[in-house]
C-alpha cells in the first residue's frame, strides 16, 4: 500500500490530507453521537416520577445531571414551568430545533471530503495522462514501457480518491441513521412530556 502511495505521485498527498481531515471529523461525530444516546423511555419515566413525587425542581436537577439532547429539551421546558404550559411547550420546541442543529454539526465537512477526494483523484488522473502523452512525445514511441508509468500513476490517484470517499461515505451513512433515531426519540419524548404536563395540570 505504501508503495502504491509513492507510485501515485504528488497528488496522493492532498488526497491523504483529505482522508485525515475526514477521519478527524468522523471521530468527533462518533464521540458526540455516543454521548447523546440515552435510554429515552427510562429517562422519561424518571422525569415523570420526579415531577409527580418531588416537583419540577427535582426534575430539572435530574435533567442537569444527564447528558444528551433529550435531557436538554426537558430542561428547557421544565425550567419554565412557572411561566405556564404554553411557554413550556414553546421552550421545548425551540430547544428541539437547537439540539437537531447540534446533532448535524460538522456533517457538511464529511460531505466536502466525499466530494473533494474523488475530484482530487480525477485531477491526478488527468495530470498522469498528460505526463504519459508527454513521455510518448519525447520518446517518439508508444511502447508499453514508455506509457505504463504515467497511466499507472493516473489510475492510482483515482483509486485512492474513490477509496477515501467510500470510507467517509460509510461513516456518514451510519451517522445519518443514528441522527434520525435520536431525532425520532426527541420528538416522541417531547410529545410525551407535554402530554404528561397537561394531564397533571388537568387533575389539579
Amino acid at each position: 500500500m505504501v508503495q502504491y502511495f509513492h507510485d501515485g505521485g504528488d497528488f496522493m498527498w492532498p488526497i491523504l490530507i483529505s482522508l485525515i481531515f475526514g477521519l478527524g471529523f468522523t471521530l468527533e461525530r462518533i464521540y458526540s453521537l455516543l454521548v447523546s444516546g440515552i435510554d429515552s423511555k427510562k429517562f422519561f419515566e424518571d422525569i415523570t416520577n420526579a415531577l409527580d413525587s418531588e416537583g419540577p425542581e427535582a426534575a430539572v436537577e435530574l435533567c442537569e445531571q444527564t447528558k444528551g439532547p433529550i435531557s436538554a429539551i426537558f430542561y428547557a421546558g421544565l425550567s419554565r414551568m412557572n411561566r405556564g404550559l404554553s411557554e413550556v411547550e414553546k421552550a421545548i420546541q425551540n430547544a428541539g430545533a437547537i439540539e437537531m442543529a447540534f446533532l448535524e454539526k460538522n456533517m457538511i465537512w464529511l460531505n466536502a471530503v466525499i466530494t473533494i477526494a474523488p475530484m482530487l483523484g480525477f485531477t491526478g488522473t488527468v495530470l498522469g495522462m498528460i505526463a504519459a502523452f508527454d513521455a510518448i512525445k519525447a520518446a517518439n514511441d508508444i511502447s508499453p514501457a514508455v506509457v505504463a508509468g504515467g497511466i499507472s500513476q493516473a489510475l492510482l490517484t483515482t483509486a485512492f480518491g474513490l477509496i477515501v470517499a467510500m470510507i467517509i461515505q460509510t461513516f456518514q451513512n451510519l451517522f445519518v441513521s443514528r441522527i434520525d433515531k435520536l431525532v425520532l426519540d426527541m420528538e416522541e419524548q417531547s410529545i410525551n412530556i407535554i402530554d404528561h404536563l397537561y394531564e397533571s395540570e388537568s387533575k389539579k
